[in-house]
């Protein structure tokens, strides 16, 4: 009885040591598969803020080194190392415009800021509505009075939203769901995370949040064409504060924009009107502008048109100034200004050589056939458009049709949001980083940071 009795003693201690190893071994196994993973996680997002440090080493680089005939050269740089190796990981960095994912990091420029938008270029949105547009107005306006058939505080107030309105500028796309009648819906479309990729839950159908319709191409909503990001540093390409015409000097003005004497003072008489602006010099002759007349008799519209994109034929018979050639006339608008509304940091242009052909039919929703034109003028000169004035080579923009978009447009960028996304060796686990960096200063500014 002793001996049978210490047999089964024996083998309930076997059974429970063997349950004891058994257990250990998988508490061992799962902490050994989350110290890997733990790793694993580790080395992706040290891939992905090294490609983040990459991207912001080109721009500082750049940005020391401006090259005000090549606006495009920061943007080769980013897309040659949108892909980079370490030794325990890697990098891609990504973004979509117009539907095609592309190399680099997000021009936030190739969109358009919604804090410099009028109600016109708001009602060119698709499906934009009369009161949502009026809305966004009285969101970003400095005072509580209901623009047309907009929505001031007693509107959040009597729904008991919880806020009101900002009354100065948004500060983030996402910002406009809080205004009346916009759904998140409408704003981020299937880029529920807003990082401008197409994630695989947002091209699974109605599998997974948010719904889509698994097509292959992200829709972006109204956050594919707006930001609030874009900021206008008074910087040109060529890495000088914009000349200010009003305050500037004679030497200054012959220096920086290949002037001769003559047409130099007329520059400078002509800033000093109350009335001068930027817009006028596309249209009116030099020396007309400096007299104080207008060439409005001076033939019509068309032949206008047509003497001032070749520089030449434009009366001068007010003034001793020759007429601008075109090179001046692009030297001028890259590097001068009239007063202070491009001197100060505000709300950015849109960008034209990296402008999504979607941003741009806004600005011509009568024609979208020259936003096409635009794309492919730009995109055929491997430097890019170096000034505004560019954009008169393309068939259909007139110097009055110019003179309008002047307000709205520009030839660089200086915010970019990086995308990165790091890649483990061993395991092939990714992690995302996202980053809104401002390359108009030195050092390079992050505006926004977010990762998973």
């Amino acid at each position: 009885m002793r001996r049978g009795a210490v047999v089964v003693i024996v083998i309930w201690a076997i059974a429970i040591a063997a349950s004891i190893v058994a257990a250990v071994q998988l508490v061992c196994f799962r902490q050994a598969t989350i110290g890997r993973e733990t790793l694993a996680r580790v080395q992706a997002r040290w891939a992905a803020r090294a490609g983040i440090e990459e991207a912001i080493a080109i721009m500082a680089w750049h940005g020391e080194n401006p090259d005000a005939d090549d606006p495009r050269a920061v943007v080769r740089d980013l897309e040659l190392a949108a892909d980079g190796d370490l030794s325990t990981g890697s990098w891609r960095i990504r973004h979509l415009r117009d539907g095609i994912e592309r190399l680099g990091p997000l021009d936030e420029h190739s969109k358009l800021n919604v804090n410099r938008l009028g109600r016109g270029e708001l009602l060119n949105l698709e499906d934009m509505s009369l009161d949502v547009a009026d809305a966004v107005i009285d969101w970003r306006d400095d005072d509580d009075e209901v623009t047309g058939i907009g929505a001031e505080s007693d509107w959040y107030r009597n729904r008991d939203s919880g806020y009101q309105p900002r009354n100065a500028d948004f500060r983030h796309v996402s910002e406009l769901e809080l205004v009346a009648g916009i759904w998140p819906e409408r704003l981020r479309g299937e880029d529920w995370n807003l990082n401008g990729r197409l994630d695989p839950n947002e091209d699974d159908g109605d599998a997974s949040f948010p719904d889509d319709n698994a097509d292959g191409v992200l829709d972006g909503g109204w956050a594919a064409v707006l930001t609030a990001s874009s900021r206008s540093s008074g910087r040109t390409t060529s890495g000088e504060p914009r000349l200010d015409l009003r305050t500037a000097e004679e030497g200054d003005v012959l220096e920086r924009l290949g002037l001769d004497d003559e047409q130099a003072k007329a520059l400078i008489s002509y800033a000093q009107r109350p009335d001068a602006s930027m817009e006028a010099l596309l249209i009116e002759d030099l020396g007309t502008l400096a007299a104080g007349q207008t060439s409005s008799s001076s033939g019509t519209a068309v032949a206008r048109t047509r003497r001032s994109r070749a520089g030449i034929g434009r009366s001068s018979s007010s003034s001793n100034a020759r007429p601008l050639d075109q090179v001046q006339l692009r030297t001028l608008f890259a590097e001068a200004t009239i007063g202070q509304d491009d001197l100060e940091p505000g709300p950015g242009r849109l960008n034209l050589n990296s402008a999504s052909a979607e941003a741009l039919r806004v600005l011509f929703p009568d024609d979208p056939g020259i936003a096409d034109s635009i794309v492919s003028y730009r995109d055929s000169k491997p430097e890019g458009l170096t000034s505004i004035v560019d954009l008169l080579e393309v068939d259909m923009i007139t110097p009055q049709r110019l003179a309008a978009l002047r307000n709205q447009v520009d030839v660089t960028g200086d915010v970019f949001t990086i995308s990165s996304r790091g890649r483990a060796e061993a395991t092939g686990l990714e992690v995302e980083i996202l980053a809104t960096v401002d390359r108009s200063t030195l050092p390079v500014r992050i505006l926004e940071y977010r990762e998973p």
